[in-house]
């Protein structure tokens, strides 16, 4: 069976299409397209008619790719800035009247389950570990350790809204890592009852680009996980903090959709580093996507 998945995210619409044979999957294309389409409308709970237009630009491309690929099966789902919207009706039914694209919706917990179940697929859990995934609209978080049930939240804290709702200089102040941090405290009260974790494992995302830039290379295609030590991301952090944009534009490890944003990721991981005394990094390339391939496995 032939699928493909797209994770229609605030920031970035991402596709991975594989095939599924019993308990195995191969995967045959991934690609990713900034969408940005919780922009100018995710602190007022909208998607702009702009950003609309971007979505639909990028899933026909998507398209074009899913029907070359003869996939028998397309799953789109929706996360932060889709079941946030108070327009998610129209957004759905845009899709819908011209690709016949259903999406689900799924809540955050959903979302964090799914994400889980990715990075399952690719991560021996060895030690207690905090899984983090940095999206737009939200970031979700999910405690692992031996003999333990999952802890899971799925906090309003994506790069996108700190973004909108800070007033924030390039390269960032003091005042403004400052202001970021009392903020991320402020809105994600559930993770305050999360407990020690000495691995912080990161899904994808921003993740990959810290190791691309400590390694200066792609992601190796056969890797699944990476390990980076505490010292080499505190370094890569402070760096990234006390960037600006000119310096970020030169570097060709940062992805273009990522350039902008970048250092308030690095303030947010520097603060759950520093907040869980983690002492290892290890980076996914899987999570949502490969944790609804889980589902047909």
């Amino acid at each position: 069976m032939r699928i493909a998945v797209i994770d229609l995210g605030t920031n970035t619409f991402n596709l991975l299409v594989a095939d599924i044979s019993g308990k195995e999957f191969c995967v045959l294309h991934t690609s990713k397209i900034g969408v940005s389409l919780g922009k100018n409308g995710i602190v007022n709970n909208q998607i702009s008619k702009s950003a609309i237009q971007r979505a639909l630009a990028a899933i026909k491309h998507f398209s074009e790719i899913w029907e070359e690929l003869s996939v028998d099966e397309v799953v789109a789902i929706g996360t932060s800035a889709i079941r946030d919207a108070e327009n998610k009706n129209l957004f759905i039914q845009v899709l819908k009247n011209n690709f016949n694209l259903s999406i689900e919706i799924v809540s955050g917990l959903e979302e964090a389950q799914l994400i889980y179940d990715g990075i399952s697929l690719s991560v021996p859990f060895q030690q207690p570990s905090l899984i983090m995934d940095i999206g737009g609209g939200s970031t979700e978080f999910i405690h692992v350790a031996p003999n333990l049930d999952l802890q899971k939240t799925s906090e309003n804290i994506g790069l996108l809204r700190i973004v909108e709702s800070l007033e924030l200089n390039d390269p960032l102040t003091s005042d403004n890592q400052n202001s970021i941090v009392s903020w991320l405290n402020i809105n994600s009260q559930q993770l305050h009852h999360f407990p020690y974790s000495h691995t912080l494992i990161g899904a994808a995302g921003s993740f990959e680009t810290f190791y691309e830039m400590l390694h200066k290379q792609h992601f190796p295609v056969e890797k699944s996980h990476a390990t980076i030590s505490r010292n080499s991301i505190d370094q890569l952090l402070n760096l990234l903090i006390t960037s600006n944009l000119e310096e970020r534009d030169s570097n060709k490890y940062i992805h273009p959709i990522r350039k902008q944003m970048i250092p308030v990721a690095a303030v947010k991981v520097k603060w759950i580093v520093e907040k869980f005394d983690i002492q290892e990094i290890i980076v996914s390339t899987y999570s949502l996507k490969e944790g609804v391939l889980k589902r047909y496995l």
